[in-house]
């Protein structure tokens, strides 16, 4: 008999802390259940599931050449499927401890593959269809901007984490007797609607490469305005990036004076204290000698 786990369980171990709106609302609560029922059988891997979605992806691009009204609406449905099957094998590999790191590339390449092949298909078959040379620009605007999202998005991570790196190093271990206190509750709306969509596990960067991927591939499609919702889909993510980009500017201008300032008060935590017997010396050999 088959021991699968609970979906309470899968939620616990494959869910991620924080992710983009469109995968909590859209993607987890089908993807845990499908996961639920495949994650027993060793043989499907999360490599094979990589695969799975890149045949999906194919079938969506197919689908997208087609040109057909009728044709775009089954490629979007296919792009999503492929999609769910994507956001599987990284919670398979969470659930049964079989991620690596060639498996992390193996991913990746193929999301990346999968996006251009999606868009080649899309635009250029609009623009066989049309002759319109929008299409084309298109494609190139939408093919430039994914790789910038994820390319930006790996360079922002990776300064962050260097910045949090030399900071714990400069800092040293923390004290034992050092307890965070009771947590503030947040104060106005914009904070309250944060913390709102973090207790949903939803971030706050709204309008992610996740985001802009569905907008041009699924809605897009759907509603038949591809250069709309692409154009609108592209402005929303730059808006997003470049908030992120000056808050990371803003990161690293304030980073040396907080490295300055962990690097000083460790210096002070390794000071020996002084003995109270000691200050006491000190106060009578002053007293003494301001008597003479």
């Amino acid at each position: 008999m088959v021991r699968r786990s609970s979906l309470q369980d899968i939620r616990e171990q494959t869910y991620k802390v924080r992710d983009a709106w469109w995968t909590v609302l859209l993607v987890d609560p089908l993807a845990a259940r499908l996961v639920r029922l495949v994650a027993p059988y060793r043989w499907i891997t999360p490599n094979l599931l990589t695969v799975l979605a890149m045949v999906l992806g194919v079938g969506s691009a197919a689908c997208f050449l087609a040109q057909d009204r009728w044709w775009l609406i089954a490629g979007a449905l296919l792009f999503h499927l492929s999609f769910v099957v994507d956001c599987m094998d990284g919670k398979v590999a969470r659930l049964n401890g079989t991620g690596s790191l060639f498996g992390a590339w193996f991913d990746f390449m193929f999301d990346r593959l999968r996006v251009f092949m999606c868009a080649a298909a899309l635009f250029g078959g609009q623009y066989a269809r049309t002759g319109h040379v929008a299409f084309l620009w298109t494609l190139v605007v939408v093919t430039f901007l994914d790789l910038f999202r994820y390319l930006n998005s790996q360079q922002m991570a990776k300064t962050r984490q260097s910045m949090r790196d030399m900071l714990e190093e400069a800092r040293g271990p923390e004290p034992e007797e050092l307890i965070s206190g009771t947590p503030i509750p947040p104060q106005g709306r914009r904070a309250r609607f944060r913390e709102a969509l973090l207790q949903r596990r939803i971030r706050t960067h709204l309008f992610s490469g996740i985001e802009f991927e569905m907008t041009v591939f699924i809605i897009g499609p759907l509603t038949g305005q591809v250069i709309a919702t692409s154009v609108v889909a592209g402005t929303l993510l730059v808006a997003f990036e470049l908030v992120l980009i000056v808050k990371l500017w803003r990161a690293t201008r304030g980073f040396p004076v907080a490295l300055a300032k962990a690097e000083a008060t460790a210096a002070l935590r390794r000071q020996p204290p002084v003995r109270p017997e000691t200050r006491d010396e000190e106060f009578e050999l002053s007293e003494s000698t301001t008597a003479r």
